[in-house]
């Protein structure tokens, strides 16, 4: 399998977690919605970093990692950089409190529509770029 093979892979893989959040959203699962966003999010990131040659390590944030390997990014696409590593980061602070709670946080309780709203336009945005990123590298890619 070559590095394009597994980004497309990552793309693939956010592009459906899409679909799942209005099945999740009509559930009411709020903190479930928050939680496939954010590997929605890092799948799309993660496959951004490969396509462009950069290992991705396996923790969930690496908006950082985006930020400073911006050279590798065309240079159209370089000023999106900070606010996906901002939704990066946010998503990964929420993400092990909207599955497993915490001794203050019940997350079938605690998230709501407000919560499930914001995360879906993160994702939203994510993906927006994801397709206007595609575009921008893969005519000169080889594998």
């Amino acid at each position: 399998m070559t590095t394009d093979e597994l980004a497309s892979a990552y793309f693939d893989k956010a592009r459906k977690r899409w679909k799942v959040l209005d099945v999740l959203a009509e559930q009411e699962a709020w903190s479930d919605v928050v939680r496939e966003a954010q590997e929605l999010v890092e799948l799309a990131l993660k496959g951004m970093l490969r396509w462009v040659g950069v290992d991705t390590p396996k923790w969930q944030d690496v908006g950082p990692i985006l930020v400073e390997n911006s050279r590798f990014f065309a240079e159209a696409f370089r000023d999106r950089l900070p606010r996906l590593a901002e939704i990066s980061l946010e998503l990964r602070k929420e993400r092990e409190r909207a599955f497993y709670g915490d001794v203050d946080v019940v997350p079938t309780r605690d998230y709501g529509p407000e919560h499930a709203q914001t995360t879906i336009e993160q994702a939203r945005y994510v993906l927006e770029n994801l397709d206007l990123f595609e575009p921008l590298h893969r005519p000169d890619r080889t594998s």
